[in-house]
């Protein structure tokens, strides 16, 4: 459950996606259709609708197939859980699982899970249901076309098992201790043992996506727009979050609306209450109008890029470590951001507990960049980039279509990069065919580089 799924959401307000820095933006105007929210000192009113108008849902409705993004992980947020609920700064507390045991050095765990939590079809999400998702998260299917979640630890997984009805044990052949946390994962949504059993094809009909949510689908059309509907006996929210009974709305509309712009407009207009992945050169005329912008950071892996070690050039340490040194990222967020995004300091984000700064690794340092290619052998031509055994230091980028301000931020990249002599040839895709590009997988999946091209990876 998130934010929207509670009372306390209650005003016209955008979201600004995540760019290779750290952190992205939500915009709250002052009034709109519904009530003040808590964080504004106003009192939850019960009803009403809210319109939520996002980039698109591209890689469609089979959990087993394709990688939840923020945009399909939203959605599904609405109409399932989780076993546990991790806040904004990484804290884990209770959700379906109201308490857990870790026993012998991390190897074993206990869930204990609440009593009462039902799915929407009515049948109980009990002990037999979470070993049903737990053995998909681990194993996948390869017969049904079924992939493992990307970081449920698997490789040391050996079993789960019910007990009894309210209690799950789950052994691994070596301490998983990253286990509980897992749980928190959004890519660890509990689906009905119905849907998990159901053929791929059928997964993609979104109403046998059957979850334990807040919220139901009543209705959609796909590309165009989706309308759940809030369920009247939910009782089993997370208790951080203050309140663990049905939702206040009674519905929430995601509407697909492509283009940046017109989302943000539609908004300032009064017609739509929420808005995905504002531009970042937006936000300051956003507040100068009376929204209120908010800079939540994702929890998780910054974004990045990931990169092919085997292929060429950047299967060459040189080449990888004067891209790093190459790349001025302070001048990416003054330029592309605001002073409401940071620069990642490692590869997950700053709020994840016990995340160190490793920022010295790759500080901007265009003569240390200089410096390796130099000792390397490669070479500066007449048109300013370097070349060695005849071939020119130049690689693919691929800017994140999650994420539309990662096309500026690339082209900075590609000017920034060449004053070092490294050519960057950018690659613009939209959202389906960077699903096409990658293998199957399971709920979640970074996605990985192919050939000598540099892949942006998404934000957990």
């Amino acid at each position: 459950m998130n934010s929207f799924n509670t009372p306390e959401f209650r005003r016209r307000a955008f979201l600004a996606g995540l760019g290779a820095l750290s952190t992205s933006a939500l915009i709250t105007a002052c009034g709109g259709p519904a009530a003040s929210t808590a964080a504004n000192g106003g009192t939850p009113v019960e009803g009403g609708n809210i319109t939520f108008l996002i980039q698109g849902y591209d890689t469609g409705w089979v959990p087993s197939k394709t990688a939840i993004s923020s945009y399909e992980g939203n959605l599904w947020g609405q109409i399932t859980d989780k076993l546990v609920y991790v806040n904004e700064r990484g804290e884990l507390s209770p959700w379906v699982a109201e308490k857990w045991e870790e026993l012998n050095g991390a190897k074993d765990f206990v869930l204990h899970l609440k009593e009462g939590v039902t799915f929407s079809d009515g049948t109980p999400l009990d002990a037999a249901a979470v070993v049903a998702n737990l053995n998909a998260w681990a194993k996948g299917d390869s017969a049904r076309g079924i992939s493992k979640v990307g970081l449920f630890p698997s490789t040391n997984f050996v079993s789960a098992e019910a007990t009894d009805p309210k209690t799950v044990k789950v052994s691994f052949s070596s301490p998983a201790l990253g286990f509980i946390a897992t749980l928190a994962y959004h890519g660890c949504i509990l689906l009905s043992p119905k849907t998990l059993a159901l053929p791929v094809e059928a997964q993609a009909d979104l109403s046998q996506e059957i979850g334990s949510g807040p919220f139901v689908v009543k209705s959609w059309k796909q590309g165009d727009s989706y309308v759940l509907e809030k369920r009247k006996d939910y009782n089993w929210g997370p208790a951080a979050l203050g309140h663990t009974g049905p939702a206040r709305l009674d519905t929430l509309t995601y509407k697909v609306i492509k283009d940046t712009s017109v989302r943000t407009s539609t908004v300032v207009s009064g017609q739509a209450d929420v808005a995905f992945n504002v531009e970042p050169q937006e936000i300051e005329s956003l507040k100068a109008q009376g929204f209120t912008v908010g800079t939540p950071r994702y929890l998780g892996f910054v974004d990045g890029f990931q990169v092919n070690t085997t292929a060429f050039p950047t299967n060459e340490l040189a080449v990888r470590q004067a891209i790093q040194h190459g790349i001025d990222r302070e001048e990416i967020r003054k330029t592309v951001y605001t002073d409401d995004w940071n620069a990642a300091t490692t590869f997950i984000q700053g709020n994840v507990p016990e995340a160190g700064d490793f920022s010295d690794s790759f500080k901007f340092d265009p003569g240390k960049a200089n410096k390796v290619l130099d000792e390397a052998g490669w070479t500066k031509g007449s048109d300013g980039y370097r070349a060695k055994d005849g071939k020119t230091l130049e690689f693919t980028l691929t800017p994140n279509p999650y994420v539309p301000s990662t096309k500026a931020e690339d082209e900075l990249i590609a000017q920034q990069l060449k004053k070092v002599g490294i050519k960057v040839n950018l690659k613009v895709v939209d959202v389906a065919a960077m699903q096409q590009s990658r293998p199957a997988s399971r709920r979640c999946s970074r996605p990985r580089a192919a050939s000598s091209m540099l892949e942006r990876s998404l934000v957990s």
